[in-house]
């Protein structure tokens, strides 16, 4: 088990050692984990496989340090976005709640410090976070920019002050602002969502005055890159209040799911406070090592920080953990193998790349269905996924839609519907002028921004929207304005650049999430609610299931009248890139 970190050494299993303890020097590990993602268990309850991270390796992670340093000498943090992802947290969020809920038993069990609340936490609901902040208990849920409307102040607890052995740690929370371009305000009412810089500018002078700390912890869920914004909001400040706002010593950040380690942030004040970032699904964690150097009083004199990201792939799960909460995983295990009904044949994600597919046709029939509408926007939301043939379980349903969004009907004109869809295409294609051109829009090797997953691709797929409901060809050859050629409706009756029609779009994207309504159709951000028809009053994936469950079974057929023109180009181009994309 490599760890990345500043010091080129290597961590194995079975070392946890750190230096010793004198009455001159105190030692502290302070780890973190970070959009976990309802990864408590080496499961893949979707996919119903073996899982690399989990809650379960951080335990044994967690309990080595323990045993090396001392237990007051590890502090345990986690960075949000724990109650979405794996049919776990969607149980307990949204059917089984008439119990604690038992992430927050999970968290007490592995004796976590605090937490920060991630976008994810909030998409849940009220009902959801509000319930789980209680049932946390002694655990502070952190979010210093989350300001309750009614009183003016945060609604979850802005600081956590943390004393071991005479040392005055405060561990700082802050939540990404740009809730409002993803979140129906449903989700998230009463309250608002403040600038990062602003409010650590702000709460950074009131903690050092009351609080006097020895060690000053940014717990911040949002990303790195601030080049880039989400609506009108800042979505991935955390190094922007690292060089902007003196006096972090360590911050902790999540939310882009990206690695970070790096001590070449400067603040203001010329110091570098160590940034850290662990990535998702508890497949890494984030240890900061600190050294106090002390008087014979007990007094701080200085201090020395190192940081690593720790690989927990490999690490045999904690017995503990497992043996603990073992009902929890049969109890989801039975709630995955649910059937709900028969695939006649395999859909996979990967064909939804290159052209129409049976996949996003499913999806695109049961939008429209759902709705009433006369067209349906979505993108495939997982990198690569499949539903194979054979019985349909519950787990395939986080398989077919991967977040607990609402399904809006908005109300949208003919030249709106084209704009969207030349964004969406141009996010999503190159031009092409040679045979040798590639289809899809691939970064040059080396230069982009994106991991996992989507690191071939200039932007994430997510964000590549197809339409139904209408007759379309997709021009490969031209750019963003003329790559669009809407044909008629999927009737055959005539398009009207100048009629409204009625939109299906998961709420993610009603809300301005991805920019396709905003910066794409040119609808101004503010008059996006005014243009929701409906909502579903439970997310998607509820009527997914229920109106799958009717059906009884689904074949894999490619209904949309879409294809990329020219053919001769487009063809080649997509079987090439097929195996670039897609290697196996």
């Amino acid at each position: 088990m490599k760890d990345i970190g500043f010091e080129k050494d290597i961590i194995g299993n079975d070392n946890c050692s750190a230096a010793s303890v004198s009455a001159e020097e105190l030692t502290y590990k302070i780890v973190a984990t970070t959009d976990v993602h309802g990864n408590f268990f080496p499961y893949n309850f979707i996919t119903r496989t073996p899982g690399e991270g989990s809650l379960a390796r951080v335990a044994s992670r967690v309990r080595c340090l323990r045993d090396s340093i001392g237990s007051d000498h590890v502090i345990l943090l986690d960075n949000g976005d724990i109650l979405q992802g794996q049919p776990t947290a969607y149980y307990y969020n949204f059917i089984a709640t008439d119990r604690p809920h038992p992430v927050a038993m999970m968290l007490k069990s592995l004796g976590y410090d605090a937490e920060t609340i991630g976008n994810h936490d909030v998409e849940a609901g009220h009902a959801v976070y509000d319930r789980y902040k209680n049932d946390l208990g002694q655990i502070p849920l952190l979010g210093a920019n989350v300001i309750d409307i009614a009183t003016g102040k945060p609604y979850f607890k802005p600081y956590h002050v943390i004393e071991r052995d005479g040392i005055k740690i405060v561990v700082f929370g802050l939540l990404t602002p740009a809730i409002p371009a993803w979140l129906p305000e449903n989700l998230w009412s009463g309250l608002k969502f403040e600038d990062m810089v602003e409010s650590a500018a702000r709460w950074i002078p009131v903690i050092k005055v009351k609080e006097a700390p020895d060690l000053i912890v940014g717990l911040f869920h949002s990303g790195h890159d601030s080049s880039k914004k989400t609506g009108d909001w800042i979505e991935n400040a955390s190094l922007k209040v690292a060089e902007e706002v003196p006096g972090f010593d360590i911050i902790f950040m999540g939310h882009d799911h990206q690695v970070y380690n790096s001590e070449q942030v400067a603040d203001s004040d010329g110091k570098s406070p160590l940034v850290l970032n662990p990535a998702n699904n508890a497949v890494n964690l984030a240890e900061a090592e600190v050294k106090f150097t002390l008087d014979g009083r007990g007094k701080v004199l200085g201090k020395k920080i190192s940081g690593r990201i720790v690989p927990l792939t490999g690490l045999t799960p904690d017995s503990v953990f497992m043996t603990e909460f073992s009902n929890i995983k049969e109890e989801i295990d039975n709630f995955v193998n649910r059937k709900i009904g028969v695939a006649t044949g395999d859909f996979s994600v990967r064909d939804a790349y290159f052209g129409p597919s049976a996949f996003m046709d499913l999806l695109h029939d049961l939008q429209l269905e759902i709705s009433g509408a006369d067209i349906s926007f979505a993108a495939p939301l997982s990198f690569d996924a499949v539903i194979c043939k054979g019985d349909l379980h519950m787990s395939d349903m986080f398989t077919l839609y991967k977040y607990e969004n609402m399904l809006y009907t908005m109300a949208m004109t003919g030249r709106e519907i084209k704009n969207y869809l030349e964004m969406s295409y141009s996010l999503w294609t190159s031009e092409m002028a040679d045979p040798e051109d590639h289809l899809l829009l691939f970064t040059k090797e080396g230069t982009s921004p994106a991991k996992g997953d989507y690191a071939k691709l200039q932007n994430p797929a997510y964000n590549f929207d197809s339409a139904a409901g209408i007759i379309y060809d997709v021009d490969v050859t031209k750019p963003q304005g003329d790559k669009i050629i809407i044909k008629s409706m999927a009737d055959g009756s005539p398009f009207d650049f100048d009629k409204v029609y009625k939109v299906a779009v998961n709420s993610y994207r009603g809300n301005g999430g991805g920019d396709l309504l905003t910066k794409g159709a040119g609808i101004p951000h503010e008059d996006l609610k005014s243009r929701i028809l409906k909502s579903t009053d439970k997310d998607l994936r509820y009527y997914l299931i229920k109106l799958l469950e009717q059906r009884g079974s689904i074949t894999p057929k490619i209904t949309s009248g879409w294809k990329f023109i020219p053919e001769e180009l487009a063809g080649p181009a997509a079987r090439k890139d097929r195996t670039v994309l897609f290697p196996d």
